[in-house]
């Protein structure tokens, strides 16, 4: 084993904001802000307080899809919310969340704002309010929420269990990456069962279940989540799995999804923030940077 001594918990459990690792700098038991800080606003309707994390990439995939299809009222501003910094503990963005997670929905095209977080919630909101990738259907609409929910209840596992000890915690525990692993490759394989028979998770038809799986697992499945976890979990044997993240990966919409508010990697695929179509051509850090440096 690569643990340290047994740790015998406390009576009464007391944080210890060193032992917080990585992410020690934002991370603590209470909820509520911790500094006054208001939300921009820009000219849509649909304003969108995100970062290019899985869970974030899930909501400007479907507005970016959504657009595609026609629906000029899913044009939308996005702006980038710096969770390392602790952007998500300004007194805006928890009006919006009270959990000061990404992403956070603002919908201003009623009389009255209404406030969307949770990113199945914003997906599902989205779907009803524009009638878009969610079937119609009794049957069809239930088993697309089936695998929405699923992920909703699965990805913790993915990202706060094994992401967290595989490539994040200050040192390397045997029992928790074994146990988060076995895991991850448990729904690995649910997945590559599921989508034997199935070209989508919900059948035939491309819904938000696929948008909301996507990110997390077609990621995983490509290589991309986590430093050498790929290699890790073996996750080229999940080969029907393999198939549908190259399936979905190579529409035009998801591609402009996954760059709206990434700020980490290659500089032409970084867009800050989004506040009109163009900006895919004209706002990526790379022009950005190109723009300043002439």
């Amino acid at each position: 084993m690569t643990d340290t001594a047994t740790y015998t918990p406390p009576k009464v459990w007391t944080w210890n904001k060193e032992n917080g690792g990585r992410f020690a700098s934002i991370n603590r038991p209470i909820a509520g802000p911790t500094h006054e800080k208001e939300l921009p606003v820009g000219k849509h309707p649909l304003q969108l307080y995100s970062l290019a994390t899985p869970n974030g990439v899930k909501v400007t995939i479907m507005l970016e899809e959504l657009l595609a299809l026609g629906h000029a009222g899913a044009e939308y501003d996005a702006w980038l919310i710096k969770i390392g910094d602790g952007d998500q503990f300004g007194s805006g963005f928890v009006a919006v969340n009270p959990n000061s997670k990404i992403p956070a929905l603002m919908d201003r095209s009623g009389p009255k704002p209404i406030r969307v977080f949770e990113s199945g919630s914003i997906l599902l909101y989205l779907a009803e309010k524009f009638g878009a990738f969610l079937p119609s259907g009794h049957a069809a609409r239930t088993e697309c929420l089936n695998w929405l929910f699923w992920q909703m209840g699965s990805a913790p596992y993915l990202g706060g269990g094994f992401g967290h000890f595989f490539a994040y915690a200050p040192i390397k525990i045997e029992y928790a990456i074994d146990r988060f692993s076995m895991e991850v490759k448990r729904q690995l394989d649910v997945l590559d069962r599921h989508l034997a028979d199935n070209e989508y998770m919900a059948g035939k038809d491309y819904t938000i279940a696929d948008m909301a799986i996507w990110p997390w697992y077609g990621n995983m499945v490509a290589g991309k989540s986590y430093e050498n976890s790929g290699t890790f979990l073996d996750v080229k044997t999940y080969t029907n799995v393999d198939r549908w993240q190259k399936q979905i990966g190579m529409r035009e919409p998801v591609k402009r999804g996954r760059m709206v508010n990434r700020a980490v990697g290659n500089p032409s695929e970084q867009l800050h923030e989004r506040h009109d179509a163009s900006d895919f051509e004209t706002r990526t850090q790379d022009k950005l940077e190109e723009a300043i440096a002439n």
